[in-house]
């Protein structure tokens, strides 16, 4: 049996197209299970009665994570994790679940942006998850530590029971967790999952504060791991990156704006860190994604 697990939160308008997604992939034994804090995104998840809906505290994904993973079917041998704001690709669960064997503990999907390329904040989401599709191939090539997205990731029921609710990144926590158990974390290129990333550079820093400022969080709870996402690990790669990813002179001018955010972005990290703000001040919510 497949739980296919749906954080949401103020999603009334896309929450329907993401249960639909799920339905339309056609998987046998599949629960699907919408966890989110506000009345009009459980409301409009009702309508689909293959849905089992589950109200939240409100006190951020961790912790609807953890009520969901207490939540699933007991008979569940695979957990599919993904967010009420985007849309599964055609055989996304399948393409997921294919790449598990016996020492397989979780498997990541690949984020397609849906933004349009042609303006910054666009071209800056299409810049990413290429960046992370490449950077997940040579991971897995390499044997070394993977990375799932947070947007869409298999996980094999059982290994991860309860993350801290104050992790910024649930994804590389949950990440870590499992390679920390010896488990093999794989990549799956035709697991598509389309997103609509931020278009405005306010949702665009929150968002970024979060998700990479999570990577710096991560030392506080897995102590001699590798560090997988820092401002330095970003910077050796800019050089490749700069010259081969834009395809005109207006990208090119694009990618050393983003340079410059980024460099911006990490300062901005670094300095939340410094003054110790916590997971309520650092997570804001996104609204420009939904």
């Amino acid at each position: 049996m497949i739980s296919v697990i749906i954080t949401a939160y103020h999603e009334e308008h896309s929450i329907g197209k993401a249960i639909q997604a799920v339905l339309d992939q056609k998987v046998k034994n599949c629960e699907i299970l919408v966890i989110a804090p506000d009345d009009a995104t459980l409301q409009a998840a009702k309508k689909y009665r293959q849905v089992k809906v589950i109200q939240d505290p409100g006190k951020g994904k961790p912790a609807a994570l953890n009520l969901a993973f207490s939540q699933v079917n007991r008979k569940s041998a695979f957990l599919i994790l993904t967010d009420g704001d985007v849309f599964l690709g055609k055989d996304a669960i399948k393409n997921l679940i294919q790449h598990f064997d016996p020492e397989v503990g979780a498997v990541s999907g690949h984020p397609i942006s849906l933004s349009p390329r042609k303006t910054l904040l666009g071209y800056a989401s299409h810049n990413f998850t290429d960046w992370w599709d490449w950077i997940r191939k040579k991971r897995e090539k390499t044997n070394q530590i993977l990375i799932c997205s947070g947007y869409l990731f298999a996980l094999r029921a059982g290994i991860i029971k309860k993350i801290p609710e104050d992790a910024l990144s649930d994804d590389a926590v949950m990440s870590y967790e499992v390679y920390k158990k010896g488990w093999k974390i794989r990549y799956a290129p035709d697991a598509q999952v389309y997103v609509k990333y931020p278009t405005t550079f306010s949702d665009w820093l929150k968002q970024k504060r979060r998700s990479a400022g999570g990577y710096l969080q991560t030392r506080k709870y897995f102590k001699n791991m590798p560090t997988t996402r820092s401002f330095w690990k970003e910077t050796q790669h800019a050089t490749l990156w700069i010259l081969w990813y834009p395809r005109n002179v207006r990208e090119i001018f694009y990618t050393m704006l983003l340079f410059a955010l980024r460099t911006a972005l990490w300062g901005a990290i670094y300095l939340d860190k410094i003054r110790k703000k916590s997971f309520s001040q650092i997570w804001q919510p996104v609204e420009s994604t939904k």
